[in-house]
């Protein structure tokens, strides 16, 4: 399959004209790769089945993993939503466009293979002007899971969508990099108090400042079939192991250099993935430093970029420090969690954290 990339300048009066071939392809059932504030989607016509199972294919993705219908404007939930209950449209009056995600009671209408073989249906309206675009010219709506490999990390510029899908889609749209960087926020409002299945680019304590408390779920148990994307299959994960440490500064500063110093005696490269101030402290073959300590913000849209730049340096062994556990900090440990499939080391004792 030639993938046509097609790349947006800043002139968004052209935008109609250049978007209307990808519009059209996703009204065809073809595959169309697209910026939004978050990552780069994977899109589909979400009532087109043929289409949708297009993307598992693409991407390899398991069949119970349930997509994001994205839609360029908050009156056509009912398109794809039986019901739009009152707490909904309280989240969606305070934070659409933008990076939540709502679950909701599907239509029957909606092809199983959309919904993940559940009986709800995960909603979004993003706020990228280029997807926001597309959307309205498209006039469907679309099914876009992240445009990567399945298990890989996100996509945050046109280049990692190329380099994981560049001969399986149809049309690629480049509108440069995504500035939240982490996957949107999945939260359950079929159920009273609503429950968090997936932290992402707006904070848990936040969307409670709208709707009151927000309960966080039990992990899956085996067999259990996933609410959103990211519950139940690895995700995010670059190709060398990936170790994370979690405490306080002193402690994790000793247990990175005995890790760096077992390694180096192996014979082993390794890539860290860290702050400033860790990185004052730590010497590594490759070095990605996310910001300085706190800015969650901005490690959460240096995070992928970082996990693949480990993958381009080929490195043997990853090192990942810890990122404050407030505000999208906890989406961005929730996705080195992910990438690093449970190894996680805690060091410190309860006192010193």
């Amino acid at each position: 399959m030639a993938c046509q990339w097609v790349i947006l300048d800043a002139d968004q009066a052209r935008w109609t004209e250049v978007l209307e071939a990808p519009a059209q392809a996703l009204r065809e059932g073809r595959l169309v790769a697209f910026p939004t504030e978050t990552v780069y989607g994977l899109g589909a016509n979400a009532f087109d089945a043929a289409a949708v199972q297009g993307i598992y294919r693409a991407k390899g993705r398991p069949s119970d993993n349930p997509l994001i219908v994205h839609l360029a404007d908050v009156q056509e939930v009912r398109k794809v939503a039986s019901a739009f209950p009152a707490i909904a449209q309280r989240l969606a009056a305070r934070f659409w466009p933008g990076p939540l995600t709502l679950v909701l009671p599907a239509r029957p209408q909606l092809p199983r293979v959309t919904l993940g073989g559940l009986q709800t249906v995960a909603v979004r309206l993003p706020s990228h002007p280029v997807a926001q675009q597309l959307l309205r010219l498209a006039n469907v709506p679309v099914a876009a899971p992240s445009a990567n490999r399945s298990g890989r990390p996100s996509p945050t510029t046109a280049a990692h969508v190329f380099a994981d899908l560049g001969d399986r889609i149809d049309y690629l749209i480049d509108g440069g990099p995504c500035l939240v960087g982490v996957e949107s926020t999945v939260l359950d409002v079929t159920v009273t108090p609503p429950v968090l299945l997936r932290p992402g680019g707006i904070p848990k304590e936040v969307l409670e400042a709208t709707v009151g408390a927000i309960e966080v779920p039990a992990p899956l148990q085996p067999g259990e079939h996933p609410r959103a994307p990211g519950m139940k299959y690895r995700h995010y994960a670059p190709q060398a192991p990936l170790l994370l440490l979690e405490g306080p500064f002193p402690a994790v500063v000793q247990a990175a250099r005995e890790e760096l110093w077992l390694a180096e005696q192996a014979g082993a490269s390794t890539g860290l993935i860290t702050d400033r101030a860790y990185a004052a402290q730590l010497s590594a073959t490759v070095v990605r430093i996310l910001g300085d300590p706190g800015e969650t913000q901005a490690a959460a849209a240096a995070l992928f970029d970082a996990l693949r730049a480990m993958d381009q340096a080929g490195v043997d062994r990853i090192l990942a420090t810890p990122w404050p556990r407030r505000g999208v900090g906890e989406a961005v440990m929730n996705r080195l969690e992910k990438a690093a499939g449970g190894h996680v080391r805690r060091v410190g004792t309860p006192a010193e954290a």
